[in-house]
């Protein structure tokens, strides 16, 4: 059974890691996607943020466990972040 991380001993740092590199992904995402100029070289932008968050959830050894992930960007991104400090 999985837990949803509460305290900064529950997560490792290469999951911390992989939650970070999401997140940036998806602000990257966001970013580029919603500005016309940009949306058409999306391929080009996000390459470098997708191949960084695909090697941090490998090394986390979250490839495929989405729900762990989510779990942790969730922590991150509370308010202060403390379940991640």
């Amino acid at each position: 059974m999985t837990t949803t991380p509460t305290h900064a001993t529950d997560v490792t740092e290469h999951e911390r890691a992989a939650a970070q590199a999401y997140i940036r992904l998806m602000e990257a995402a966001r970013a580029v996607l919603t500005d016309p100029a940009l949306a058409p070289m999306a391929g080009v932008y996000l390459s470098s943020p997708m191949a960084e968050a695909d090697r941090a959830l490998r090394r986390a050894g979250l490839t495929g466990n989405e729900a762990r992930l989510l779990r942790l960007v969730s922590a991150l991104r509370s308010p202060g972040g403390t379940a991640m400090a």
